[in-house]
């Protein structure tokens, strides 16, 4: 009875009426309405100390909102503007490794759709399996592979909502063609495009770092970066028709060779996202001041 009683709650989803009490929550507390809402990867919740009139919400204090646990992860809702526009950034966003479901990982996207985003930007730290990147590059993505998905782990399973999306979206153009072509040419007016790569993100669950076959098989696979976040939110934001622009900081390389005595850490992640977060922080700046 019991593992009946588990299995049941972890198919649960959240309400319409449960996301809109979020947004109406944060609405009555900020005359912010951001059309452009940004979650911040690991060691990247600096981009919301680039907003101007800041209003700042802990995660704790937001109804119905889950909190972050993870270090690099402030977790905080920040509203403000960024050069006139008004934004939403997440600083800390939520994992399946800290014990969450697909549906709490992703609860912030459709209540950034019932706040009216109209676009999201993600970023992440990620390790490099490309044998092009160095570490401290930044990948735009083009395209990823959702592996918790191929075991039925998509946000979307359940009942369909049609008041957020369609029962079956495409996921061939996830991320924007024209918003990448924007990151491409910022980049080049900022000096950033020697350091600039576009590629294939690969999810998994974490929170173990990759062994060195799983590494070869998303080789095979076509990945051209792994990490454990971020598919899941542009899975949602999609469903709510909104245009996605993805962003990955390859802060390692993974272990392809047996003989290696290198080890991915969490430290050497933090450590090169603070090397390069200036970077990073000046080309999603100005693309959303071209948006």
């Amino acid at each position: 009875m019991e593992a009946a009683s588990s299995s049941s709650r972890s198919q649960c989803r959240y309400s319409y009426e449960e996301y809109k009490e979020t947004a109406d929550w944060l609405l009555a507390h900020t005359e912010q309405r951001p059309k452009v809402a940004i979650i911040c990867g690991s060691g990247l919740g600096g981009l919301a100390d680039l907003l101007e009139d800041r209003a700042i919400f802990p995660y704790e204090n937001i109804p119905r909102f889950p909190t972050s646990t993870v270090q690099g992860h402030a977790g905080r809702l920040v509203f403000g503007r960024l050069q006139g526009v008004e934004c939403v950034c997440m600083q800390g966003r939520f994992h399946f490794y800290e014990g969450y479901d697909i549906h709490t990982v992703t609860y912030p996207v459709r209540v950034f759709f019932l706040l009216g985003v109209e676009t999201l930007i993600v970023t992440n730290a990620a390790g490099g399996l490309s044998g092009n990147y160095n570490v401290g590059d930044i990948m735009l993505i083009k395209d990823h592979i959702n592996m918790p998905g191929f075991s039925g782990q998509n946000p979307l399973c359940g009942h369909n909502d049609d008041r957020f999306g369609v029962r079956f979206p495409c996921m061939s153009d996830a991320y924007d063609r024209e918003l990448r072509a924007l990151a491409r040419r910022t980049a080049k007016e900022q000096g950033c495009d020697s350091f600039l790569q576009e590629g294939v993100y690969c999810m998994l669950a974490g929170p173990t770092y990759e062994t060195i076959a799983e590494c070869r098989v998303l080789q095979m696979l076509g990945a051209d970066a792994v990490g454990m976040s971020t598919v899941p939110e542009v899975v949602v934001a999609r469903h709510c028709d909104m245009r996605v622009l993805g962003l990955s900081l390859i802060t390692n390389k993974v272990v392809m060779d047996y003989e290696s005595v290198e080890k991915a850490n969490h430290a050497e992640v933090l450590k090169t996202t603070e090397r390069r977060t200036q970077d990073l922080q000046r080309l999603v700046s100005h693309v959303i001041t071209r948006l």
